[in-house]
């Protein structure tokens, strides 16, 4: 199962609206001078690693794999000078103990331990009502994988619709910056913020981004994931 129609409960009733003041929206008649682009940087050094391991966000639902979250954020950071390679590890449907059962494989199937991976599931614990308390529970499994075998970590934070009930929602909403600040993992506190309340930018299933829609979330966060990245190793 994939993040499917169900999943529209958190766009259409609100859900994610929550946190709408953190992603300003440009008023109507504002300043629409032409900005030319940063030319493209040099890619040098040594390779960086990057594991990308989620779910349909990741994996490309409905789009071409090279409009893929991953496939794009590679190629924004190689513009970056970054001489970046990023694995989709991303698998539609999904949950955060689906996720915590595969990555030990994915792990040993690298032929190098990643700089980095970028950790992004929730969406179908949300779409289940998986309890948050067994969310919380299988995301700290990922971590403490990650983190034991010193492997950093930026965390892609998911929100819950008021509609699941405030205590739900409070303990959802909760358990990224907790990990994240538990864990000393580095994270963006909701992966959809560029999009969700963007229709034109959500796919005709109103629930999964389309490839100009990930292109925004990569533009939001491709400076998270450089920062992230520790210093190479000599």
């Amino acid at each position: 199962m994939t993040i499917r129609s169900r999943f529209l409960s958190i766009i259409a009733l609100g859900g994610l609206a929550a946190c709408g003041s953190e992603t300003p929206v440009p008023e109507p008649g504002g300043n629409t001078t032409a900005v030319a682009p940063t030319p493209a940087q040099p890619v040098s050094g040594p390779e960086r690693r990057i594991l990308a391991f989620g779910d349909s966000l990741f994996a490309g639902y409905g789009v071409a794999p090279e409009e893929s979250y991953p496939a794009q954020l590679e190629a924004a950071l190689r513009a970056r000078g970054i001489n970046a390679k990023v694995t989709n590890a991303g698998v539609s449907g999904d949950t955060t103990a689906a996720g915590l059962d595969r990555l030990d494989y994915v792990l040993s199937s690298q032929a190098h331990a990643p700089d980095l991976a970028i950790v992004e599931l929730g969406g179908n614990d949300l779409l289940r009502s998986i309890a948050p308390s067994e969310t919380r529970k299988n995301l700290e499994g990922i971590l403490e994988n990650l983190l034991e075998r010193n492997i950093p970590v930026l965390l892609m934070g998911m929100r819950a619709p008021p509609n699941m009930g405030p205590q739900f929602q409070q303990d959802f909403d909760e358990i990224y910056p907790d990990l994240a600040e538990q864990y000393d993992a580095e994270l963006v506190p909701f992966f959809l913020a560029p999009v969700y309340d963007q229709p034109d930018l959500i796919q005709p299933d109103r629930v999964h981004p389309t490839a100009q829609g990930l292109e925004r979330i990569v533009e939001a966060t491709a400076d998270d994931v450089a920062e992230a990245l520790p210093p190479p190793t000599p």
